[in-house]
Formats: C-alpha cells, structure tokens, sequence
C-alpha cells in the first residue's frame, strides 16, 4: 500500500464536481474522474477507488494529482495529437447550394478554388471529390 492520498474540497468545489457527475454533456471520463476526486474527499482510500471504478491504483493517484496540480481542467483530456480535419460540415454544405443554386457546372478544382477563396479552406481537388462522394 502507497503512502496515503487524500484530496480535500470546499463545499463549492464537491457542489460543482457533484453538478459536473450528473451533467449530460460532457463525457464519461470526466464525470469518473470528477467522482473520483468526490469518493477521495469523501475518506475512501485508493485502492477501493480502483477497486470501485476498476482502474488500476496508478490511475486514480494521476488523477487526484491533476486535480491538486490543475484544478478543475484537469479532469478533461489534453488535445489528441494528428492532424485537424480542414474543412467543417458547413463549408461542405456550403458547396451544395452553390451548386444546386447556380446556373453553372463546376468540376473538383473549381470547387476547391471556390472554397479556398471564398471560405479560406484548403483541400486538394482529389480529396474535395472524395468528400463530396461521401455525402452524396
């Protein structure tokens, strides 16, 4: 058994982690680790926490750290590594009423010229038909 680690709250900060637990948007893993912190407060040792969520002990002692070190943003992920998409739905959509409303035909690299001049988005003529085959 490690050295014990206990996190303690403000009345304000278990009403908030307790609100966070029952929201609807925000996602599993944040609402565990926000129930980890309250059972922590609570008195329960670590090894029942892991026990309890079926984690392993390293992962509830990281997470109680985050919350000493960070705070409430520390219950959330860090950015994902990898390239972000380009392009969002809208700009997708965007090219469809264009075409649909316009009198004129338009091949891929037109509309990858179109949507880099008028949206300032970027994509290959290839990967803009790749895209636009997908939707439909």
């Amino acid at each position: 058994m490690g050295a014990r680690l206990r996190v303690f709250l403000s009345a304000a900060e278990d009403r908030t982690l307790f609100e966070l637990r029952r929201a609807t948007t925000v996602p599993q893993r944040v609402k565990d680790r926000a129930e980890v912190i309250r059972l922590s407060h609570q008195g329960m040792y670590v090894e029942k926490i892991a026990t309890f969520f079926d984690w392993n002990v390293r992962t509830v002692r990281e997470t109680l750290h985050r919350w000493q070190q960070q705070g409430l943003g520390g219950l959330w992920d860090a950015p994902r590594p990898g390239a972000q998409p380009r392009w969002q739905p809208e700009d997708m959509e965007y090219l469809e009423t264009c075409i649909r409303q316009e009198q004129r035909t338009y091949n891929s690299q037109q509309l990858a010229q179109k949507l880099a001049d008028e949206r300032n988005v970027k994509l290959s003529a290839d990967h803009l038909r790749r895209v636009l085959q997908k939707r439909g």
